[in-house]
């Protein structure tokens, strides 16, 4: 089926285009033998110490295609910027990229098309959201690498120390469990204990938390897929005061200073009942130093009522830079990191979840994570950011966003 094609020709992947180019590079002169790329790469959590395992690999396997790889900004709105500046210059520094789910609409006019190097057949087992997310114009700049939705983490010990049967799927749910917890925990000395721990700090992590909190009480999407401006409106408003009203009481007074990392740290520690964050926290909170190993699991966010639940589609694509000297060894690295069997590895080792539908059915990979499949909805109903909408001003929509939620999470 098409589980063995796409193995079959992940696997090929790399072998093939370096038996049938060695001719081609032994031609070159002596010293220029070897193709020498810069990969950069980054994120929050293992991720990226995995790659750089992942790069070893091939490096050992290509010694005529060498990937040296940098470590980018992890803050995305910085990576951004540090994109920007290279492709202004049309500087040839970097080769291959890390691109964020919502950067291929304001990033295209300097990406390579992948179709030119067999892309087409390289995302035939990929979500066809994400690869209609990574077509523009036709072309397809990016390919997929991991995929991401927003999700809540709750303690399943501590539920079922206060009686309660499952996780929230309400708003009004999340508060009461949260402040329950949080009082209970505290009565029996542990003062630093919070109920619930999120992502406040003015940056692009802000932008999908209140699009969740927004979109599922009903507010819409900041602006439609057809261009128009929906925030004016009561529902998003209210969720915006919702949210503004955990903060010193069920979410501490810092969290308009968390990113991704400062709030795992709070529930890495054991001091929070529930916590929002991406799939990325789950083999890291299941690790040995964790406090809360055994202890807990995921779930879909909760909604304004029960069934609107929302969470934002996130993730990362590979793209190759249109300045960058060696666009076609380039590609063929990326083909293979992005691979079925790279992502496998991915997803086994560090939790990062696959673009792959056949891997969903995957018996080694579901065993080892039993929460994949239950990943499956929570990714088919993503709630995307507007940046299709808004491109190539999807950065600067963000912004305007996002530093007015924190001025409402923080009373100005």
């Amino acid at each position: 089926g098409a589980c063995a094609r796409t193995r079959t020709r992940s696997r090929a992947a790399p072998a093939e285009p370096a038996a049938t180019e060695a001719p081609a590079e032994a031609a070159a002169p002596a010293t220029e033998g070897v193709v020498n790329l810069t990969f950069i790469s980054g994120g929050p959590g293992a991720g990226l110490d995995f790659t750089k395992q992942q790069v070893a690999e091939w490096n050992a396997a290509n010694p005529d295609i060498q990937v040296n790889i940098i470590e980018g900004p992890n803050s995305a709105t910085d990576r951004f910027g540090l994109y920007l500046q290279t492709f202004q210059a049309q500087s040839s520094d970097i080769d291959v990229m890390e691109i964020d789910v919502i950067w291929p609409g304001d990033l295209a006019e300097h990406l390579v098309d992948f179709n030119e190097y067999g892309g087409a057949d390289a995302v035939a087992d990929d979500f066809p959201a994400i690869v209609t997310n990574n077509t523009v114009d036709g072309r397809l700049v990016g390919l997929p690498f991991f995929t991401d939705a927003g999700l809540m983490y709750y303690r399943t010990d501590l539920l079922e120390k206060y009686g309660f049967s499952g996780p929230p799927t309400t708003w009004d749910e999340l508060e009461e469990m949260a402040q329950t917890i949080q009082d209970g925990e505290r009565a029996e000395g542990n003062q630093d204990f919070w109920g619930f721990v999120w992502q406040g700090l003015a940056y692009e992590g802000l932008t999908c938390n209140a699009l969740e909190w927004v979109y599922s009480s009903d507010g819409g999407t900041i602006v439609s897929p057809d261009k128009v401006i929906t925030i004016n409106n009561d529902a998003a408003l209210n969720s915006l005061d919702r949210a503004y009203s955990w903060i010193g009481k069920i979410s501490p007074p810092g969290v308009t200073s968390f990113k991704e990392e400062e709030s795992r740290a709070v529930w890495h520690g054991g001091n929070a009942a529930f916590m929002r964050n991406w799939p990325y926290a789950f083999s890291l909170s299941a690790a040995e130093d964790s406090a809360v190993a055994g202890k807990f699991d995921a779930a879909p966010l909760p909604g304004a009522e029960a069934g609107l639940s929302a969470a934002t589609l996130g993730g990362w694509q590979l793209g190759i830079s249109k300045y960058s000297k060696n666009p076609e060894a380039a590609a063929k690295f990326a083909l293979w990191l992005a691979g079925t069997e790279s992502q496998k590895a991915r997803a086994m080792n560090v939790s990062l979840i696959p673009t792959k539908a056949s891997l969903y059915q995957d018996e080694e990979l579901v065993t080892a994570w039993p929460f994949l499949p239950r990943m499956l909805p929570v990714l088919e109903k993503a709630v995307a950011r507007p940046s299709t909408a808004t491109a190539p001003q999807y950065n600067e929509v963000s912004n305007i966003f996002f530093s007015n939620v924190s001025d409402v999470l923080t009373g100005k």
